[in-house]
């Protein structure tokens, strides 16, 4: 199996998260809407305070994406909000650990964050279970928290305190 190497996003990365994330198995576990132009994302990746962008390659492909979303409010400066997506075809592979691993060192180590909370559908047991593995906490449940699909779901209110 191919390496995993996990870089911060370039302008070139825009086509391939809009192909991911407009994948019908990924938009409604990520409160995306479907058909996502390339602009639209182009525009996602242009630097904004307190956004960063990391993407997952396998041979040079993009595979996952994850964006880590600072608080700017000095009160809220030591909180982040994760999202993350990843290629269906590539998945049990060790994409998303390795995106939630330097997301860890990047808050630990580097951008003095304590707190890192994030929103999960209560059906997506994958993606609850690499949270859980990664140290994270169902802190509470949004009731019908998001529309997919034409229905309304609740969502797990997660966190990691360091």
């Amino acid at each position: 199996m191919s390496e995993i190497v996990i870089r911060h996003i370039e302008t070139r990365d825009a086509e391939a998260l809009r192909q991911i994330n407009a994948h019908p198995e990924v938009y409604p576990s990520v409160l995306q809407l479907p058909h996502p132009s390339v602009e639209m994302w182009q525009e996602r990746l242009k630097p904004q305070p307190g956004l960063r962008h990391l993407v997952a390659c396998i041979d040079e492909q993009v595979v996952g994406h994850l964006a880590l979303r600072v608080e700017q409010n000095p009160r809220r400066s030591h909180v982040a909000t994760p999202g993350l997506s990843t290629d269906p075809e590539f998945r049990q592979r060790g994409v998303g650990s390795a995106l939630m691993r330097e997301m860890i060192n990047l808050c630990d180590n580097w951008l003095r964050i304590e707190r890192i909370e994030l929103t999960v559908f209560v059906d997506n047991a994958p993606a609850v279970a690499l949270y859980r593995k990664f140290g994270f906490e169902v802190e509470g449940t949004g009731k019908r928290y998001a529309l997919r699909n034409g229905e309304y779901v609740d969502a797990y209110f997660m966190a990691r305190v360091k």
